[in-house]
Formats: C-alpha cells, sequence, structure tokens
C-alpha cells in the first residue's frame, strides 16, 4: 500500500527555486569554510536554467545546498515559496529530483531496475510497484528516448545513455523540480546536444524547473532560458540575451581573445598574434 502524505506540491506558477542570503560552505569538526555569503537568485518554473562558474567558484556546492545534500551556513533555499527546511526527508524525495555525474553504484542491473528506483518515495516500505508504478517508468523511458534499453545492463552503457537513464529515473521520481550537476562533462559534441535538447524540452513541454550546473558556457548560451553566473561570491542572473547586453558573460569570460556577439551569442577567438 502507497504511503499517503502531505506534500508542499506548487502549482506551476508558483514552481520556482529561490535563493535569499544563502551562505554555502563546509563544517568541518573544527572550523566552518565558507565558499560564498549572501547569494540571492531564482529560477522561474518551466524553464531550464544553467549555473556558470569556474573551477573553485562554489557552484557545486550551491547545486548540492539547493538540494539539500549539504547544509547551508545561513539564508533560505526555496522551492515554490517553501523553505526546503520545512520538507521531511520523503517530502523533498516526492518534490525535487537530482542527477550527479556519478554512475549507479550497482552497475550491473538494468536500465529499467534503475528508473523504476525513481518510483521508491511512493512504494512504501516493500517497494513493489503497481501497474501505475510500471506504466510511469515506462513513460518516463519513453520521454528520454531509452524504452529500447530497458533490459540493457548499466554498466554496458555509454555516458550519454547513462545520462539518459538517471534522467528518466528522475522523471519517474515525478518531481517539479529537477537539478543536475554537470551532466554534459563526459560527453561528446552529439551528446551535449542531445542532452541540452531533452531538457529544455522537458522543461517546457511537461512545466518542470530545472537548474543544472555546467562549464559549456556555448551550450549554455545557446539552450538556456536563463542563466546564473557564480563569480567572485556574486550570482548575475537573466536570459542570455541580458546578461550579454550588461557585460556579465564578457567579464565571466575574462580574457580579451575571446569575444561574444551580443546579437548571435557567438563567441569568438581571435587567432592572430
Amino acid at each position: 500500500m502507497n504511503m499517503q502524505i502531505n506534500t508542499p506540491t506548487p502549482s506551476l506558477r508558483s514552481n520556482y527555486v529561490a535563493v535569499e542570503g544563502l551562505d554555502i560552505g563546509y563544517v568541518s569538526r573544527h572550523r566552518r569554510h565558507v565558499v560564498a555569503e549572501r547569494l540571492a537568485a531564482h529560477a522561474e518554473g518551466g524553464t531550464l536554467t544553467c549555473l556558470i562558474g569556474r573551477n573553485g567558484s562554489g557552484k557545486s556546492t550551491l547545486l548540492r545546498t539547493v538540494a539539500r545534500l549539504q547544509p547551508n551556513l545561513g539564508g533560505r533555499v526555496e522551492l515554490g515559496g517553501v523553505d526546503t527546511a520545512a520538507f521531511s526527508a520523503l517530502q523533498l524525495a516526492r518534490t525535487l529530483g537530482v542527477v550527479l555525474t556519478s554512475r549507479p553504484d550497482a552497475s550491473n542491473i538494468t536500465v529499467g531496475e534503475v528508473v523504476a528506483m525513481g518510483r521508491a518515495p511512493y512504494t512504501g516500505f516493500w517497494g513493489r510497484l503497481s501497474d501505475a508504478d510500471h506504466r510511469i517508468v515506462d513513460e518516463a523511458m519513453q520521454s528520454v528516448g531509452i524504452s529500447h534499453m530497458s533490459h540493457r545492463r548499466v554498466c554496458s552503457l555509454s555516458d550519454g545513455e547513462c545520462q539518459k537513464t538517471m534522467i528518466a529515473k528522475t522523471l519517474a521520481q515525478q518531481t517539479p523540480y529537477i537539478l543536475l550537476d554537470e551532466p554534459t562533462a563526459f560527453l561528446d559534441f552529439t551528446g551535449k546536444v542531445e542532452l541540452m535538447q531533452l531538457l529544455r524540452r522537458l522543461a517546457h513541454e511537461q512545466g518542470k524547473t530545472i537548474l543544472m550546473a555546467t562549464h559549456d558556457l556555448e551550450a549554455a548560451l545557446r539552450t538556456a532560458d536563463r542563466m546564473w553566473i557564480l563569480a567572485d561570491g556574486v550570482i548575475a542572473q537573466g536570459t542570455p540575451h541580458e546578461l550579454a547586453d550588461s557585460g556579465d558573460i564578457q567579464r565571466y569570460i575574462g580574457r580579451h581573445d575571446v569575444r561574444l556577439d551580443r546579437q548571435s551569442l557567438q563567441l569568438t577567438i581571435n587567432t592572430e598574434y
């Protein structure tokens, strides 16, 4: 029997992510290490927002803090106006899906079995899937185009296929919010394009609020509805064109030999020496 709980479920209109006065970092037994302080930004419902930042800027730390994988050091993270501190673990699992770059530990299981794990917040103590659960799993695999791989072992998947499998698992979880940490990190050009197009389609067609951290500035410029640029402890946010017009993207690039065309959002490299 599925256990019923009262879960905060924001409507599409209020389906946003917000960080307010957020301090991020790490706490060890002996000290508190702050990576960035008083961060503020929002990601609108039904959009793909790309979080950009240099190595060491804190973007993965920020994403993990939003996901509640590590505690915030101050301030608030809100999902649809609800402070994530108010969510139980089960409520959060029914609200927020997270896709990390690591492969599943049990790599000898099948794609279908991994995707079915997304139903865990709904299946109760015994974890048995109902007919409705199986339909949801099938629809999730169909949404990302991996139905034909349902019986393949995860250990046989390419990096791109593995990422699609983990996204399908999150879709089976039926959460209005999805966070991804560097999902294109190990993909070739074609794989990056396919994955970014998939995420944009899921945001627009299924109303998902998707926030992903990435190093790939060009892909973000071409695909994202909005961007967060984390640099020097501050988040600049807006559409790609807004951030291009404000000069925030060029400042983030920080090189005179790499220029951004504000109209086309194309990057050019000066090869003359």
